[in-house]
């Protein structure tokens, strides 16, 4: 027999480590042909940080994505970035890029303003271009500013740094500022459960995360597709086997992990809320993207099954073993 249940699950999370310091750095260089060298420290490990610094860079400076070349994560030459954990890459090293640019805008902006006689407060950096914002007859390439550079000796050079505003938490009062900023999310999940065979089969997946502000917002997306992939594994299938400090299943054909055939529709949904201390109000989504699925997940089989498990995968067998001693109380056997 096919049961059907639906869960959902709520979770907030602290961005960056708690209460630790855990700051990022950036250098940023505008070159004369208008281009941008851009070197952060953190490590893109797939979730499309090196993206997110170029186009936190672009929007700053004013000019296109592809005009920035990111170096990241190379020791011999980037600034320290921290780990790429924690959900902090964007909030952190975000912060830090967008304040080396803002440094390098400023020389920018001086030279700018001396050219077309205006105040620098007057200034607006848009599609590669500086115009008075009361005047937008009166403007200058970035070709033409940068060789203006040139000719006074002037170099577009910026560093950022960012560390977190937070306290550590009183150890007798456990009271204190552990982060910055917040991420929140909520997630509901179908679930279908065979209860002949305890197979969970996971259906469908509505997933909805104040992101602050999506920088790029088909990354968003995909960041919370795949914490559902990794959820629902943790929650239905991936399971350690240790004895004596020996893992008895380290292949692939014993540790089963989702694959695409396994993985259910997907919404997710991005609610922006701008959170004000975020480079353009973002903040992260990494692990948020994963949390709340898998209690959604337990709180489903729940509803399909009337069982509330307490250790996680929940594996056929398990599901099998709670409904015998279901039906065993039922009859009064038990």
């Amino acid at each position: 027999m096919i049961r059907q249940g639906k869960g959902i699950a709520c979770m907030w999370y602290g961005v960056g480590n708690t209460g630790l310091p855990n700051p990022a750095g950036a250098f940023v260089e505008v070159l004369s042909d208008a281009s941008v060298n851009l070197m952060v420290g953190c490590a893109d490990i797939g979730q499309g940080s090196t993206t997110v610094m170029a186009q936190i860079a672009a929007e700053e400076l004013g000019v296109r994505y592809e005009d920035v070349n990111v170096t990241s994560a190379d020791s011999a030459v980037t600034p320290e970035g921290g780990a790429t954990s924690a959900s902090r890459q964007t909030f952190i090293s975000g912060n830090a890029t967008k304040k080396a640019c803002q440094m390098a805008k400023q020389t920018l902006a001086e030279v700018a303003a001396e050219v077309l006689q205006v105040s620098r407060e007057r200034l607006k950096f848009e599609n590669r271009q500086i115009y008075d914002m009361d005047n937008l007859e009166c403007k200058l390439s970035y070709r033409e500013l940068m060789g203006e550079m040139a000719k006074r000796g002037r170099l577009a050079l910026g560093q950022g740094y960012y560390n977190p505003n937070t306290t550590m938490l009183d150890p007798d009062t456990m009271q204190g500022s552990p982060f910055e900023i917040y991420s929140y999310a909520a997630t509901m999940v179908t679930v279908e459960v065979n209860t002949d065979t305890g197979r969970i089969e996971l259906k469908e997946v509505i997933s909805a995360h104040d992101v602050g502000r999506a920088i790029n917002k088909r990354m968003v997306e995909a960041q919370i597709e795949g914490g559902c992939a990794m959820g629902q594994g943790f929650a239905i299938l991936e399971k350690v086997i240790v004895e004596n400090g020996k893992i008895l299943n380290p292949q692939f054909s014993k540790y089963l992990i989702p694959t695409a055939l396994d993985m259910p529709d997907i919404y997710p949904i991005v609610v922006e809320s701008n959170a004000q201390a975020g480079p353009f109000g973002a903040k992260g989504v990494g692990e948020p993207a994963l949390i709340p699925i898998i209690p959604a997940i337990v709180n489903a089989v729940e509803d399909a099954i009337g069982v509330h498990f307490y250790e996680l995968p929940i594996t056929p067998t398990d599901v099998i073993r709670e409904l015998y001693h279901q039906q065993k109380l039922y009859e009064g056997i038990e």
